[in-house]
């Protein structure tokens, strides 16, 4: 077995790809000969095995993905499309994914008959429990040799930290399990002889395997080794000067790592350095790495880092941003878990301390821990249970034909038929961006402007009208700082920045401002939510408004001031409020800049719940439909939080309904790019993360199944099983060539998503959106139109919008 070693370097020499090896077909099966749940289960009927790279350094994973025939995974969706949140929690393991280490025994066997078979321990079942992937038959030997090589080489890379091209064949046999038993996957044909007690390979096919593998690479040889020497890898910038410290926080030990942008890895540094975490000023603090021979870095805890801490992996990954504006991704890997922890907390306690200008020891444990819950990698909540039991959801990822683009056009019937210019001149950019409910119609915001847009049934957007003039009732011009259809989508209702105390409804059959509504005299209007997440389907009129410290209702039928004084609810501290969303029975979430959130199930009562702020502010609020979910945006990332209660007296109620027992808050999921990934963004744009309000998809009938989002020019939907099921790749993404200032899905759809650029609006699918690689980040994206930025008539999109 060990003579295919000397082959596999070039297989591993190629970092550019996240695959390492595969074999294409085979048949995955849950082999239980000690358990009375039943001697075998097949897996998957079709299915192939990859081993992947997993972005850090010596860390691999051997994936197990189900294979659908065509049209099948659309059958499917099709069937459980009624029960989407069930399809969410459950998932339907369409893909397997397993850690590469000495303890799964991975191990092979080629049978009498031909079959060719790899095996490894279930670590989360009974003892004796086995997955066997028999190979197609179609699989050749040299695929079978290498693949089995591979798995070896990386265990050995995660044992000893340190390339597999510096392996011994005495310390490769560590990896060789192929004494111990391989049970057939049928019982009707479990094995009698002693074959499978000593499954050696055959000699000739041992040579075969050689041959032929070294006549497959031997052309990759050269193109290996050349590509090799033009990589420039990324070099570590100079470290900043390290102010001194009055409180140390946190001091530990670890391994340093530094992503590689050309090779999408991290790379070892040094492998000894000391983290410390100081405080260096009132509520400043510092984080400084240093090794034997040199200061690594240093830079200011702020919430920009991005910290991530896995558990498994026992690592933090963060961003460290230089004076010169370059951003760079840094791992650090602890010897243990405690170690870790020590870390963690240090690292946390500055962060919150520096956000919410509060020591950390007088905020109470139930707090602190769901702080530090928030910043644990998303698999961590989940690990025992779904690290075997991925969900998956089948996304291809097709590249649009320019010509093919769904994209809205604007026709001037006094043009003429010479070339016209797309960007308006006028001074304004695209800001807002509302969708219909009730009517295929999406509305964009210009400055005093809004355009208005159609939703054809070939999910196109076709220019409908342009609403010239904003103004007051009084013919003031304005420009409207945030929007919401109402009223069955035949109002809007506007908010003028002149005048806090007031909102405006407009008349969308006729385009005009018909009512300047007084909220009240001394409480201003700071933003406002419908009575009830589908009201604008509705004749309701009635709507509710936040100001800093006071949540309330407005019923624009009342005489004089609209509010209604009897559901105010306010507040005698500022609490800052920034956001609200409400659900289809009308409870209510309300978000402040302090990162707090407040759970109500009446206006004009206490809150039934509040969940402590991590010290962001949140720009932004949603709330599912059933009020399960609520999704909260804050600058550098998205919170996903589960009110559903688990256990206790209030077990089946929602925060929004009883609430959470003081030793019970619900663990957020911290929704963020990779710290690589944002490293290359930052690369690209230079500019620093910063979400726009993520949105779930919605419709009455319709379960939350992705999550919606922008930064920059790059628009990001997250898969809510795969976030559910704690896959490490919940999110796509798509880039623009300019800056996304508004993005939602259509109304009844995750399929399709609208998009306000500063001169353009789009409806594009979700299934072009690409998994995030340096490809798809780096990529530079197609002009809207096919001519450049002078477009022909018949060419003209979006214009001005």
């Amino acid at each position: 077995m060990f003579m295919l070693r000397n082959v596999t370097k070039y297989l591993f020499g190629d970092t550019s790809k996240e695959s390492i090896v595969e074999i294409p077909q085979g048949q995955l099966y849950l082999v239980r000969p000690l358990s009375p749940k039943g001697y075998s289960e097949l897996i998957f009927k079709d299915a192939a095995a990859t081993i992947r790279r997993t972005g850090q350094e010596y860390q691999y994973q051997l994936v197990v993905q189900r294979a659908y025939e065509e049209g099948e995974e659309e059958l499917l969706a099709e069937e459980d499309g009624d029960d989407g949140a069930a399809e969410a929690l459950s998932a339907d393991k369409d893909e397997k994914t397993f850690l590469l280490d000495q303890g799964l025994h991975f191990r092979s066997e080629v049978r009498d008959g031909g079959e060719a078979v790899f095996a490894w321990r279930d670590l989360s079942g009974d003892p004796g429990d086995l997955y066997e992937f028999v190979c197609d038959r179609s699989v050749q030997a040299p695929e079978f040799g290498t693949f089995e090589m591979v798995a070896i080489k990386c265990q050995y890379e995660r044992k000893f930290r340190k390339p597999q091209e510096a392996a011994t064949e005495k310390e490769l046999q560590q990896f060789n399990f192929t004494n111990q038993t391989i049970p057939s996957a049928s019982a009707l044909s479990a094995p009698t002889t002693g074959a499978i007690d000593h499954p050696t390979r055959p000699k000739a096919i041992e040579e075969s395997l050689v041959k032929q593998t070294q006549k497959d690479l031997s052309s990759r040889t050269t193109k290996s080794r050349s590509s090799d020497k033009e990589v420039t890898h990324t070099t570590a910038p100079p470290s900043a000067m390290t102010p001194k410290g009055a409180e140390v926080l946190a001091k530990e030990r670890a391994e340093l790592h530094l992503f590689d942008f050309p090779s999408g890895s991290f790379m070892l540094q040094d492998r000894s350095v000391v983290a410390t975490v100081s405080e260096v000023g009132r509520w400043e603090y510092w984080l400084q790495i240093t090794g034997e021979e040199r200061e690594w870095l240093g830079q200011p805890v702020v919430a920009d880092i991005n910290p991530v801490f896995n558990f498994e992996y026992l690592s933090f990954i963060f961003n460290h941003y230089t004076e010169d504006g370059s951003a760079y991704s840094w791992l650090l890997r602890f010897a243990d878990q405690e170690t870790e922890e020590r870390f963690q907390e240090g690292l946390m306690r500055a962060l919150w301390e520096r956000l919410n200008e509060i020591k950390w020891t007088k905020s109470t444990d139930d707090e602190r821990q769901y702080v530090l819950d928030a910043f644990h990698d998303l698999t961590m909540e989940d690990a025992e249970n779904v690290a075997n039991e991925e969900a998956d959801e089948v996304e291809e990822e097709v590249e649009q034909d320019p010509s093919d683009s769904q994209q809205a056009e604007e026709y001037d019937s006094d043009e003429s038929a010479d070339d016209v210019i797309t960007k308006a001149d006028d001074g304004n950019t695209n800001s807002q961006l509302a969708v219909g409910y009730k009517h295929d119609r999406s509305f964009v915001v210009r400055g005093s402007k809004i355009g208005v847009f159609k939703h054809t049934p070939n999910n196109d957007l076709e220019f409908s009208t342009n609403i010239s003039k904003v103004e007051t009732p009084g013919g003031k011009l304005f420009s409207p700082k945030k929007v919401m259809l109402h009223s069955e989508d035949t109002d809007m209702i506007l908010q003028n920045e002149a005048n806090p105390n007031a909102l405006y409804r407009m008349d969308l059959e006729y385009g005009r401002v018909v009512d300047e509504w007084k909220i009240h005299d001394d409480i201003p209007v700071k933003t406002f939510a419908p009575e009830k997440k589908f009201s604008q389907m509705t004749g309701e009129q009635t709507f509710l408004g936040l100001s800093h410290n006071a949540l309330y209702r407005v019923d624009p039928r009342l005489s004089g001031n609209k509010m209604v004084e009897s559901d105010l609810k306010q507040y005698t501290s500022k609490n800052a409020f920034s956001s609200a969303a409400t659900t289809e029975k009308g409870y209510i979430a309300v978000a402040s800049d302090k990162g707090d959130i407040r759970m109500f199930d009446k206006l004009g009562l206490r809150a039934k719940s509040q969940l402590p702020a991590l010290g962001d502010n949140i720009i932004g609020l949603d709330v599912s439909a059933d009020g399960r979910w609520v999704l909260a945006t804050c600058r550098t990332f998205l919170l996903l939080i589960d009110t559903l209660q688990k256990d206790g007296k209030n077990e089946g109620k929602l925060g929004f309904e009883k609430p959470f027992a003081k030793d019970s808050k619900p663990q957020p999921k911290r929704l963020t790019l990779q710290p690589s990934h944002v490293a290359q963004f930052h690369h690209e744009t230079k500019a620093a993360l910063s979400f726009t309000p993520a949105r779930f998809n919605t419709g009455v009938d319709d379960k939350e199944t992705s999550i919606i989002t922008a930064t920059g020019p790059f628009i990001v939907t997250w898969n809510m099983k795969k976030v559910l099921a704690g896959r490490k790749d919940p999110y796509t993404i798509k880039r623009y060539d300019q800056e996304v200032k508004a993005d939602d899905f259509k109304y009844g759809s995750d399929r399709n998503v609208i998009v306000a650029l500063p001169n353009e609006v789009n409806m594009v699918a979700k299934q072009s959106f690409k998994k995030p690689t340096r490809e798809s980040i780096a990529a530079t994206p197609r002009a809207s139109g096919r001519f450049g930025s002078r477009l022909r008539k018949s060419d003209v999109v979006n214009s001005p919008y």
